[in-house]
């Protein structure tokens, strides 16, 4: 490649940036329960308000960690290049897809990356 990253320097970049990908959504997992929890404490609400708010945090901040720790996991293995953590990004990327629009961007560029015959070679030599 003329002038640009090699393969091993764009799997690295992968791997990094679903790191950062996952510790963003292990912040938001915690503030959305965190706050949700806090606001549970207002003095003047209904009585039933605060374990709904509860109930609301733990669940929404349960699905965020759920899909956070994936990400980490997958871009610790890229940075190691093994070859389940190149299928587990995979399949991290397609279910960010959604995630407009920089996990949209993260996604489409892993999976353009990973499915090249290149990078494909690279993970099967390690």
């Amino acid at each position: 490649m003329k002038g640009g990253l090699s393969v091993g320097e764009r799997v690295n970049l992968i791997g990094i940036l679903w790191i950062v990908s996952g510790v963003l959504g292990l912040f938001a997992a915690f503030l959305v329960a965190g706050l949700l929890f806090g606001l549970s404490f207002i003095p003047e609400i209904d009585p039933e308000a605060p374990g709904i708010l509860r109930w609301i945090g733990f669940g929404i901040g349960t699905f965020l960690l759920v899909l956070a720790v994936p990400k980490i996991v997958a871009g610790i293995g890229m940075l190691k290049t093994r070859e389940w953590a190149r299928v587990l990004t995979l399949v991290v990327s397609f279910l960010s897809i959604l995630e407009f629009p920089l996990g949209t961007a993260l996604a489409i560029y892993s999976i353009i990356i990973l499915m090249r015959d290149e990078t494909i070679q690279l993970f099967r030599k390690v």
